[in-house]
Order: structure tokens, then sequence, then C-alpha cells
């Protein structure tokens, strides 16, 4: 976090490769997360290992290099890319002298930071109490650090001084809370499907321009920000599609490879929209090289949460940063640029096609007494045809089939036949 001396926190990122997974890859992701706090990388040490140690994570020998540079460069942090045991978070810092933490606690701080509502801030001081009652010894020094800093937002130095117990009872207390919350959501969600209301999940990895696709298409005013999870409450608007069905558009918090298993956990419930989605959007960076690997990413977290059979678009946006000609959509990959609107009529085409089991074509004759209908129709699809007669009106229009029972008594079946309307 940003002195208020408005002097950055200098960062140390120290890595052990053992092959798991791609090293440089990773540590450049850790230091966008370090940026996203505000602080800077001052540099990073990889160390190519069979297995992580356990005593030191990278070795003795490592870490007496680490420690002459911080001392060299001013350095306040060490950065771990691996989650730490309590002890290995003592025995670095007995070595550099410099406060640890590692990437799960860097994740954590950031959620800290960037939560707004009330159950986002419950899920975060969850999933952070949940990762302290192990390491309380290890932590020691790090949350005892004055004037707050990276890995030192949220639970802090207060919750140096608490017990075992008390943490547990804490965090039996957040999850009962989280609980009555996730009901409070299940009865928004029945009300949703009750009124059978179409709802459009924006998933994908952070900082893909999720958010800017929403704003976009629904003129929200939704934070939009350069850096991970500059967003992370999720947003629902209202969408109405070309064909004028409505339907509820939701934002979900962006996801990143090897997310804490603790953060999955809390924001299960606010990723469970996904589960219940009529149509899912997976948006990527089509111009980051690793856009696979998005994908994979949050393929694997909507196999997770069992979305396997609900219809889904892959996105790739970003299109305004190419410069070799743009690919060619289709119905289930659309290329897009949320910034400027490339693709997007296509992007919502491809939607009204995975939406159109629900939409049918009704042929109607309404009594003048009953012509309070024609704005349900308008609501929930587009009128195409429109006939006024002596005694009432002659409809065409294509809307939601939750209608059939409401509009069953005013059906006129052969009425394109007898009226020769095209």
């Amino acid at each position: 976090m940003q002195q208020q001396n408005e002097t950055k926190e200098r960062c140390v990122l120290i890595c052990a490769d053992t092959g798991a997974f791609d090293s440089d890859l990773s540590t450049k992701e850790l230091s966008a997360l370090v940026e996203a706090t505000g602080a800077e990388t001052a540099g990073i040490f990889i160390q190519v290992r069979d297995n992580l140690d356990g005593a030191t994570y990278i070795g003795k020998g490592k870490l007496e290099e680490v420690r002459r540079f911080c001392e060299q460069n001013d350095c306040t942090v060490l950065i771990a890319d691996h989650e730490l045991t309590g002890s290995q978070l003592r025995n670095i810092e007995e070595i550099t002298h410099v406060p640890v933490i590692d990437r799960t606690m860097l994740i954590l701080d950031i959620f800290a930071l960037r939560a707004k509502s009330r159950e986002g801030k419950l899920q975060v001081e969850l999933a952070q109490q949940k990762y302290l009652l192990p390491r309380l010894i290890g932590l020691g020094n790090v949350l005892s650090r004055q004037g707050g800093g990276i890995g030192t937002r949220g639970p802090g130095e207060t919750k140096l001084e608490s017990d075992r117990r008390h943490i547990r009872r804490r965090i039996h207390t957040l999850s009962r809370e989280l609980e009555e919350l996730k009901k409070k959501r299940a009865l928004i969600g029945k009300r949703r499907k009750k009124n059978e209301i179409p709802i459009i999940a924006v998933v994908g990895y952070t900082n893909v321009g999720k958010s800017t696709l929403l704003n976009y298409l629904t003129k929200a005013n939704a934070y939009v920000q350069d850096q991970l999870f500059a967003t992370l409450d999720p947003t629902a608007r209202e969408l109405f599609l070309p064909n004028g069905q409505k339907t509820v558009i939701i934002d979900t918090v962006g996801l990143l490879q090897r997310l804490p298993h603790e953060l999955i956990e809390a924001f299960h419930s606010t990723l469970e929209v996904a589960s219940d989605a009529d149509v899912i959007l997976k948006v990527c960076d089509y111009t980051d090289p690793n856009a696979s690997t998005q994908l994979a990413v949050t393929q694997s977290v909507l196999d997770e949460l069992g979305c396997d059979g609900i219809p889904s678009i892959t996105v790739y946006n970003k299109t305004d940063c190419l410069t070799m000609p743009i690919p060619q959509s289709s119905d289930r990959s659309v290329f897009i640029s949320a910034k400027d609107g490339y693709g997007v009529n296509r992007l919502l085409q491809a939607v009204e096609k995975a939406l159109a089991h629900r939409m049918r074509e009704y042929v109607l004759y309404l009594p003048y007494e009953e012509t309070a209908l024609l704005n349900t129709l308008r609501k929930n699809g587009t009128i195409t045809d429109l006939l006024y007669e002596n005694d009432g009106i002659f409809v065409r229009a294509i809307v939601d089939n939750k209608l059939e029972k409401q509009l069953a008594p005013f059906q006129k079946k052969n009425f394109a036949k007898s009226r020769n309307i095209t």
C-alpha cells in the first residue's frame, strides 16, 4: 500500500521453480498483483529446485543473496510465490530481516482493499481468518508492523493478540452471517426465476475487461481500472437484447491462476450465480499471449461450480489493440472490443440465439380493453405487426414464452393467413 509520505513500498519476489508451473509467468502475475496494491517490485529471485525447502522455501544460500539485495535497495517486504507455512515465514524473516508474506496473503490483502459491500468484506475476512489460524506464530512480525502496508490489511495486528479460540469463534460468526446473506441472495434468485428473467453471467480472468463490457452494454457505472482485481463485488444490471427480450447481466469476481482455495471457498456463493445463469459469457484478453490459460482457469472454476450444460459464449476482448486482422466471429466465439463497441452487436445476436428456446412468435387478437398487454409485449419481446380493427387489435409479436398462459386467451392461430400479413 502506498505510504503516507507518498513513497511506495519496495518488494522483492522470491519463487522456487520446481517445474510445477511456469515460474516466469507466475512471477509476472505476482508483480502485477504487487502493482495493484500501489507498491512496486524491486527485484525477482527464482531458484530452480527439485522440491520446496521445508524450512526456508528457496534455501539459506539464496536467502542470503536476497538479504543483501534488500539491504542495498531499501526493500521492505518479501513476497513468496507459494503458500508458506508458519515456520517457513518465521525462518525466512530471521535470515533476511525483512517481513515476509506469500502469494495468498497478498491476494487476500488486495481483496480486503477492494471489497466494498458488506458481503464482500465478510467473505474476505473469513478467508483471512481461515488462512491466519494455522500461521499465527510465523506471521507475528508481519502483522505487528506499524502504519499498514502489504499484508497488514483486514484482521491486522489486533488479531495477533487473539488466541486460536477467538479466531475460531470469529470464523463461526462470519460463516453464520454469510449464510444469512446467501439465503437472501437465494430469495432474489428465486424471484428472478419466478419472473423467468434470463440471467447472463460474465465470468473470466481478472483485468480482461468484464466491467468495461458491462458498462458498454448497460451504460452502467461499474468501476474500471487497468489492474488486477479492480472490482470485487458482483454487479447486476438490466439488459434489453435487440429483439426486446429483457435480461439481467451479472459481472462476477475476477479469476486468477492458483487462486487461493480460501477465496474460492469464501466467494463460492458469489460465483454460484454462474450455475444459475441461462447463458455464460467467458471473457478473455485476446491480446494476451496467455489467453488460452485464462480460458482454462475460467473453465476449471465453472466445472467446479457444476455449470455443465449451460450455453456459453467465448468472448475475445480487446481487439482494439490488435495490429492483425480480426478473426471472424461465430455463435460460440465472438471477437469484440468492449472499449469501442466493436463486435458487441454480434455478441448480442449470439446471446439471442443461445436464449432462442425461450422466445416464440404469437399471433393475437386483443380487445381494446386489453391494450395494456401491448406494453407487456414490448417489455418482453418485439411487436412485429399491428392491425387496428373495429373491435380490437391484431398483433404479431416475438416474446418470452413465460407469457404463454397470459396470452393463451388471445391467440389467433389463423391470423397471418386470414389477414394476409407477411
